[in-house]
């Protein structure tokens, strides 16, 4: 039986230790490959200017820059600690020029309507809270025809999956916060209830061993 959920924090990673904390955990996964780039490039986000929600220290961002041409990407995270990592990664990648990192909450977002050709995000769902407000907005931004992908962990995975990312994770000072995220995550069952109630209620929706995707156009 799924455990109920148990809601986190939603005032993104702070603190000078925990943000570097992190970026050593998410430069470990993008070395391992485990960043969700061809994931992006799938769902057909693969041109023009593009938001990333909860871009954190910006790797999956940067990676998707490094695969496509004449991109920009246009960051919102709630984290300062963070936008101030993303633009240092920025400029170590030498993409400082097609990166705009900004200050921002995902159920109010601060841009017009029709402002983006694609909208991504991996990993900040299970901390946004509102999500069905946040799924509202996404579909408000984009411009017609535009795409749209979001991806986070499940709460009702495989035990022995959990403990496979328990060990997995590096420093081993980040596998508490893997727990907290894990039981804010959402099922399935619970997002198809969420999206049905929104303009997001035709995404397709698909799980796998550890998480969940959301995806689709407008």
């Amino acid at each position: 039986m799924t455990k109920p959920r148990i809601p986190e924090t939603d005032q993104g990673i702070q603190g000078a230790i925990t943000v570097a904390q992190y970026d050593q955990m998410q430069h470990s996964l993008r070395d391992r490959g485990w960043i969700e780039t061809p994931r992006l490039l799938k769902h057909g986000i693969t041109n023009g200017q593009v938001l990333e929600i909860g871009y954190g220290p910006g790797y999956l961002g940067l990676e998707w820059l490094k695969q496509t041409k004449d991109t920009l990407l246009i960051g919102l995270d709630i984290s300062p600690d963070m936008q101030a990592l993303a633009q240092s990664n920025a400029k170590a990648y030498g993409l400082s020029a097609r990166t705009q990192y900004r200050l921002g909450s995902c159920d109010k977002l601060p841009f017009d309507d029709g402002t983006f050709d694609a909208v991504f995000t991996n990993g900040s769902m299970h901390e946004w809270s509102a999500p069905c407000g946040a799924f509202e907005e996404i579909w408000r931004v984009l411009k017609p025809g535009g795409r749209y992908f979001i991806s986070d962990l499940r709460r009702d995975m495989n035990g022995l999956m959990h403990g496979f990312l328990w060990l997995s994770v590096r420093p081993k000072e980040m596998r508490p916060g893997l727990g907290t995220a894990i039981a804010a995550a959402y099922t399935s069952v619970e997002l198809e209830a969420m999206l049905a109630k929104t303009r997001l209620k035709e995404a397709g929706l698909a799980s796998n061993m550890i998480g969940v995707e959301i995806y689709g156009g407008k």
